[in-house]
């Protein structure tokens, strides 16, 4: 009689008092805390096959994790983008049709919501108190619900690594906690067995390795808040198109500055066309952050809250001049 396979089944069931502490390590709590919470999403979507019928398939897998026990779930955005159907798959086999309530595409998150209350909801830490060096422990699905609910265990590598994606800049925690595909959404988590970061970016490369990136959890909070409300969230603009060098080469100019970005665009009905400000103008600053980058002025904006007046420095014509715009919420 082959007696190995029962014995993985007894041992999940053993209580911390059968444990020795030895084994019964802050990582078993921590998981035994966080890891009924993180649940599976599988994204699928209708296409066409040989026949040219309709037929639903999946897209891929990711991560989620319940942050509100009438089932609320946070997760990456690209983990269901396009989607037509969320299939939620929890730790104890039950599945749910889940419904999109919202997406952030620049903060890559979402949150998903099943129709079901009294589900196991993790416990949001506190980012900001978190240290270089602490243990840091990933769970999630990494290759897809076959490997559902693995657990990999690091430290904190590294706070607040700026990564520029596209014309946006992210302010993530880094981990060598192994994040691999499927890991994306799920929970990164504190040796208390609270969720600091949801798992979003692994730079992959070769020669490259123990590099994974979460979004900070104080960052992710308000975000999901408001998706969870509003379905959207509410950003600044200022109503200007802009370049910086980068950009400017992307489009086969050479742009002659020193710092500051240069104003291709100003709509007609914006905030910086009320203020004045006009093409070939350079912003400089938003009141005293340094703008240099495209995605400087985007990340400066998104942090001053709709309908607040700001000073904005520009270079005309080699002069220096602040002038004062009434930011407005970005049009849909």
């Amino acid at each position: 009689m082959i007696t190995g396979f029962h014995s993985t089944a007894a041992a999940n069931q053993t209580n911390d008092s059968e444990l020795s502490s030895n084994r019964n390590t802050y990582v078993v709590q921590a998981v035994k805390k966080v890891g009924p919470a993180v649940v599976g999403i599988s994204n699928k979507a209708y296409v066409r096959d040989n026949f040219d019928q309709k037929v639903l398939i999946e897209k891929g897998v990711g991560s989620g994790v319940i942050f509100n026990s009438n089932g609320y779930i946070a997760t990456n955005y690209h983990v269901v983008e396009g989607a037509q159907e969320i299939v939620v798959s929890l730790s104890d086999g039950r599945t749910f049709n889940g419904k999109v309530l919202g997406v952030d595409p620049a903060t890559d998150l979402a949150v998903v919501k099943v129709d079901a209350s009294g589900l196991p909801a993790a416990v949001l830490g506190d980012s900001s108190t978190i240290m270089a060096g602490e243990p840091a422990i990933a769970i999630g699905n990494p290759l897809g619900l076959e490997f559902s609910g693995s657990v990999t265990v690091g430290v904190i590598s590294a706070l607040n690594r700026t990564i520029e994606i596209g014309d946006r800049k992210f302010d993530l925690i880094q981990t060598d906690a192994a994040i691999n595909p499927g890991n994306s959404g799920g929970a990164l988590v504190n040796a208390d067995g609270q969720v600091i970061g949801i798992n979003s970016a692994k730079i992959s490369a070769d020669g490259i390795e123990g590099m994974g990136f979460s979004i900070p959890i104080n960052s992710a909070r308000p975000i999901l808040q408001s998706l969870m409300e509003n379905g959207k969230v509410v950003r600044s603009y200022l109503g200007v198109g802009v370049w910086d060098k980068n950009t400017a080469a992307r489009y086969g100019y050479s742009l002659q500055i020193d710092n500051g970005v240069y104003v291709v665009r100003v709509e007609d009905d914006g905030p910086a066309n009320q203020a004045g400000i006009k093409q070939g103008d350079i912003i400089t600053k938003i009141n005293d952050t340094a703008v240099n980058s495209v995605a400087d002025l985007r990340k400066v904006l998104d942090d001053i809250p709709v309908d607040t007046k700001v000073n904005v420095t520009i270079i005309r014509n080699n002069r220096t001049l602040s002038v004062t715009a009434v930011l407005k919420e970005i049009p849909n």
